[in-house]
């Protein structure tokens, strides 16, 4: 699956070779996850170490531990003795995802808001602009690179440890989700303007209204994302 997509031209990131200015193994993982969230590896699809090392200019190695890691975060399905798969998404277990991480991210931004310092609000505010940049431009990865900068980035700004590992291992999760809600449009425009109304009640340091937005914001990406789980063909990779 993932050869004859590489000759149709289809992947938009596989072909490029690893970064080695940062260490091996997290550049593989970021890249594999990438290419999981992003549907460049289907559902079900089988991941054959030599494919992806061919593809990363990798060994073999790297590409097992990263499988191993993807596993953890529920993005890779292990088959003993047999391999690893890309695994399914249910549109249940997305709905509890998103019940739990709203719960977090309502009293992330509560807190965010009176917490944060004028330099935590600059640095929101900058990766605000620039990924309304990629949303007028169309660029669907830049700009969920972006929004998930700004998600972690509000949570760590609530200065609350517990907080941050709780929700950091949530959204491990829950990005596969998050980039599937971006198939739909309509969402998407809808959640750029949810995103400009969150940075308008962090300026004024409204806590409620910040943790109200964030909250409605999370609950329609899980729904959104459900809705499209239900209605997709299953698929056939593997």
């Amino acid at each position: 699956m993932l050869e004859a997509k590489r000759r149709k031209g289809l992947t938009a990131h596989t072909v490029v070779p690893i970064n080695r200015a940062r260490p091996l193994h997290e550049e593989v993982v970021d890249r594999l996850r990438d290419m999981i969230i992003e549907g460049e590896l289907e559902i079900g699809e089988r991941l054959h170490e030599t494919s992806l090392s061919e593809t990363l200019n990798v060994s073999r190695t790297p590409i097992r531990e990263a499988v191993k890691l993807l596993a953890t975060e529920g993005l890779v399905e292990l088959l003993p003795g047999r391999g690893a798969r890309v695994s399914a998404l249910s549109p249940e277990g997305v709905v509890e995802l998103f019940e739990v991480i709203s719960g977090l991210e309502r009293l992330a931004a509560e807190l965010a808001a009176v917490r944060m310092h004028a330099r935590d609000l600059d640095r929101l505010k900058r990766l605000h602009d620039k990924m309304s940049a990629h949303f007028e431009a169309g660029e669907r990865h830049e700009y969920f690179a972006l929004n998930h900068s700004i998600h972690m980035a509000i949570v760590a700004a609530a200065k609350n440890t517990t907080l941050v590992n709780t929700h950091s291992a949530l959204m491990a999760k829950a990005r596969r989700g998050r980039y599937t809600a971006l198939a739909s449009d309509l969402r998407w425009k809808e959640a750029m303007a949810e995103h400009e109304a969150l940075m308008d009640a962090f300026a004024k340091r409204n806590g409620k209204l910040a943790g109200d937005i964030l909250f409605e914001h999370d609950r329609r990406t899980g729904e959104t994302t459900r809705e499209i789980l239900k209605s997709a063909k299953p698929s056939r990779a593997g």
